[in-house]
């Protein structure tokens, strides 16, 4: 069987180094970025890469029609790592600006399952690791957004593992914490674009909590490198029956735990201080 794979969001981050381990360690890696010059620097650098949006439907199937064209009609699995965080207040955060957030974070996602569930239920076999976060288990404020869309991710990969669970087809859940990659920065972008401009009670607190925070954690102890994540992709890929679901960092070990042991009220007050 070729290990193949198919990777969304690899224009930088986990995506990227990812798919630039498994290839130099004996995969078929399909690396995909939703902007052509991403696509071109990833196939400069000796990946396979392709152009797709998981916001269109079309983008899918056509990337995964030429995958297929490559492997026989087969593919081993997936990575659903595409994504970013909008950070806000609940209440600073227009709805548009949240739909958004879901079409990335969770449309995007569920679309690319849907398209390859039955390319792996006529094959008999494969791996859909799915890219949640610690955030889809506690929530912190001003990531309401971010929260939400990682929290129906959650729901989402817990049913469909269940749905599934007759067929050698492995739904893997993959929380990751704070890793040191792009998404800060990029989160920032995305926060001046939507909300800064904006009148809010919490302007403030977003000055102190979300901006000028690059040195405070770059410092960071919980702050890993991506290889924490990759080594749980491994072993989502490689083990005969991987866990449905592996927690990446202190952090989400430590925040989980929380979760499950404290009164909810208890835990808020610790939540306020992070």
């Amino acid at each position: 069987m070729e290990k193949t794979i198919l990777i969304t969001g690899c224009s930088s981050g986990i995506g990227y180094d990812t798919a630039h381990y498994l290839h130099q360690h004996g995969y078929k890696v399909f690396a995909s970025a939703r902007k052509e010059e991403d696509v071109q620097r990833l196939k400069q650098e000796g990946l396979d890469s392709y152009l797709l949006d998981v916001t269109k439907p079309q983008s899918i199937t056509t990337t995964l029609e030429a995958i297929l064209k490559q492997t026989n009609g087969k593919l081993y699995a997936v990575f659903n790592n595409a994504g970013y965080g909008q950070p806000g207040a609940v209440e600073d955060i227009p709805t548009t600006v949240l739909k958004e957030q879901f079409e990335t974070n969770l449309f995007g996602l569920h679309e690319v399952t849907r398209q390859v569930i039955p390319i792996m239920r006529q094959q008999g076999y494969g791996r859909i690791i799915q890219h949640s976060s610690v955030l889809g288990l506690i929530s912190l404020r001003f990531r309401g957004a971010y929260n939400a869309s990682k929290y129906a991710i959650e729901g989402l990969c817990d049913t469909l593992r269940l749905e599934l669970m007759d067929e050698d087809i492995h739904v893997v859940t993959i929380n990751t914490g704070p890793v040191h990659s792009d998404f800060r920065k990029n989160a920032t972008k995305k926060f001046y674009e939507h909300i800064y401009e904006h009148p809010s009670v919490f302007k403030e607190a977003y000055e102190k909590e979300l901006l000028n925070q690059d040195d405070k954690k770059k410092n960071d102890p919980f702050t890993k490198g991506s290889e924490v994540v990759i080594s749980n992709i491994l072993n989502a890929l490689e083990k005969p029956k991987p866990k449905p679901r592996y927690y990446n960092t202190s952090a989400t070990h430590l925040l989980g735990g929380l979760k499950r042991l404290l009164p909810t009220a208890v835990l808020d007050k610790i939540l306020l201080k992070i």
